[in-house]
């Protein structure tokens, strides 16, 4: 009996062998599988061109290096895997393009990712079109780049066109008449300017001049441009600029003193989809600005990937780093190239290339609907947000379907948000400032009174009535002040109007002055001209030219007419013979003369006959 529990150790001991050796065999089966399978996998050389030493770039890469992975994880069974081969850009246009030729010639790759700036992918365009390699570019978002130009070149990104819409609605929705562009002297900041001034001049808004900001500029020279514009008077101003300038300009903003009340800001996309990464003080430097950007729709896959960014930021140290859109395009840029390089190289038997295969994949990715149309990424629903503190507050949102909308309700159609303007105010910039002439007389058609120095004037008058009803039918609300203006002390000049945006009353149309400004039509005919208001009397009829002038100026007018013509018989009498003769043909030559001045009458008129008969046959 003693010797069964050892008899069943034994065989339990056994067992447990038996069961080690099965999993030893099962997993060095599984081991040789594995280890088959991947020397089946055919590993595709896949480029990847960016700048390592920028926010945006080493973001980028972090989000390249992620999204291959999470992609073998989902589709171990694939049977080609991508290749990266890195380069770095140094954000040079000779380096990112000797960078891709060594990746074309040396490595063979069959495609390359990158690079991010747009003066970059079109020089590396080139070489692909040169090579027959797609270049696939997740951040070069210039207009001057449109893939139907080459095949080559695919833009797994929005163009920056389709923000152009959504910025001239902002500037129609605040009624500002006037806009400046500053941009980067790149093929980035210029390409947009056409497209940009073609969609404000549809909504009735001027844009006099733009403004180029040389990337390589110091921060003097642009406060010399600053001054410049400062100078002008221009107070509504639009940015177009990359992460590597915008911190630089905003910088010498707030320097400028530019940062304050009554000017408006709006950065684009450029700007807009990279504030995070800046850093705090570049966000300070920034306040109340207005931009616009991308609006992504949440998902659970996303906020995965952002709760697996932010660990993994805390891991490696980099706790500042944050993820922007243009992560996220770079994350599904890999996934649409490896979809396409299993199509092409593994299952598909036609006749389609790779970029034909990249250019009609499809899938839902991390920033939504990856559906490439026409070389580039379709556009995305934009939002509108403003930078308070260091948090960036949405206002509003803008589809080309429904236009300017406050968050999902058609009944806000049109409207934002009020936001923080510079200087921490809610006061819309800015204030049209509208010189009213002051001037004695003529009150009827212009009157200005102040109470005091430092009062708003009451200003009245037809003219007023006139600028205030254009003011009610203008389909946009307009702020505007009225300022006094003493044409008398600043003369007839073109100077006369640098400070102010317009003039209302009665202002002497001259050639030196039309060199600066417009005129508006006069309200009548040029000559003098008198309306007066009165009830017609048929038995006063005759008289009614008396009624202009009053009694005493009548006579005061008769008399200055009897006086001329007793001057001139003075000056005559001695030397003219006409002059001469009996006193009742004297006479009757001083009242011909003074009444000839009044009405003309020559020697020959009814006039001077009368008067002749007059003083001469009576």
């Amino acid at each position: 009996m003693d010797l069964k529990p050892a008899s069943r150790s034994s065989q339990m001991k056994k067992r447990s062998f038996n069961l080690c050796l099965w999993f030893c065999r099962f997993g060095t089966l599984l081991w040789f599988s594995a280890e088959t399978s991947k020397a089946k996998q055919a590993q595709i050389p896949v480029g990847v061109v960016v700048d390592l030493n920028s926010s945006v770039g080493s973001m980028a890469m972090r989000c390249i290096q992620m999204a291959h992975d999470d992609f073998y994880k989902h589709y171990s069974h694939y049977q080609t895997r991508l290749d990266l081969r890195i380069r770095d850009s140094e954000n040079d246009v000779v380096t990112a393009a000797s960078a891709a030729s060594d990746l074309m010639k040396n490595e063979n790759v069959h495609a390359i990712i990158g690079p991010l700036f747009s003066e970059q992918a079109s020089f590396v365009t080139r070489l692909g079109h040169k090579s027959h390699v797609p270049i696939v570019s997740f951040s070069a978002t210039s207009p001057s780049l449109p893939p139907l130009r080459s095949k080559f070149f695919i833009r797994t990104a929005q163009d920056d066109r389709s923000q152009v819409q959504a910025i001239a609605a902002i500037v129609q929705a605040y009624g500002w008449h006037e806009i400046i562009p500053i941009c980067e002297d790149t093929e980035y900041g210029k390409g947009l300017i056409p497209y940009l001034t073609k969609a404000l001049e549809k909504v009735n808004t001027r844009v006099p001049y733009r403004i180029a900001i040389d990337p390589n500029s110091e921060e003097y020279d642009i406060l010399e441009q600053l001054k410049e514009l400062n100078q002008s008077r221009k107070r509504i101003i639009l940015v177009h600029m990359t992460s590597l300038v915008g911190p630089k300009f905003f910088s010498a903003v707030n320097k400028a003193g530019m940062m304050t009340e009554g000017y408006g800001w709006i950065v684009t996309d450029g700007l807009s989809n990279v504030l995070a990464p800046l850093g705090p003080k570049v966000m300070d430097s920034m306040q109340g600005i207005v931009g616009v950007r991308p609006r992504l729709e949440k998902s659970r896959r996303l906020t995965s990937f952002r709760k697996r960014w932010k660990a993994s930021s805390i891991k490696s140290g980099s706790v500042s780093s944050s993820l922007t859109l243009f992560g996220l395009w770079a994350y599904d840029t890999v996934w649409a190239i490896a979809m396409a390089v299993e199509s092409t190289f593994a299952n598909y038997k036609g006749n389609d290339t790779l970029i034909d295969r990249i250019l009609s994949t499809k899938f839902e990715g991390l920033s939504g609907n990856f559906n490439l149309s026409e070389g580039q990424l379709e556009p995305l629903e934009l939002e509108v947000f403003n930078v308070v503190g260091r948090k960036e507050r949405i206002i509003g949102r803008w589809s080309p379907q429904r236009g300017l909308f406050l968050d999902n309700h058609w009944s806000s159609r049109g409207k934002l948000m009020p936001p923080i303007w510079p200087g921490y105010t809610t006061n819309q910039p800015t204030k049209l400032r509208i010189g009213v002439p002051v001037r004695k007389g003529f009150v009827e058609f212009l009157k200005v009174e102040r109470r005091s120095s430092n009062s708003t004037p009451d200003v009245s008058g037809f003219s007023i009535d006139v600028f205030l009803e254009v003011i009610k039918a203008l389909p946009f609300p307009l702020p505007y002040e009225f300022v006094p203006l003493r044409i008398g002390s600043t003369g007839s000049s073109g100077g006369l109007f640098k400070e102010h945006d317009a003039v209302v009353g009665d202002i002497t149309i001259v050639a030196n002055r039309a060199e600066h400004v417009d005129f508006t039509l006069p309200f009548s005919e040029s000559g003098v001209s008198m309306v007066v208001s009165m009830k017609y009397d048929e038995r006063q009829n005759m008289w009614i030219f008396l009624k202009p002038l009053s009694p005493s100026l009548w006579l005061t007018t008769g008399a200055a007419f009897v006086l001329t013509g007793i001057t001139i018989w003075l000056h005559e009498r001695q030397t003219n013979p006409e002059f001469q003769g009996s006193p009742q043909q004297q006479l009757g030559m001083v009242f011909w003369f003074s009444f000839s001045t009044l009405v003309f009458a020559h020697s020959k008129s009814p006039l001077f006959k009368l008067i002749h008969y007059i003083f001469h046959d009576l």
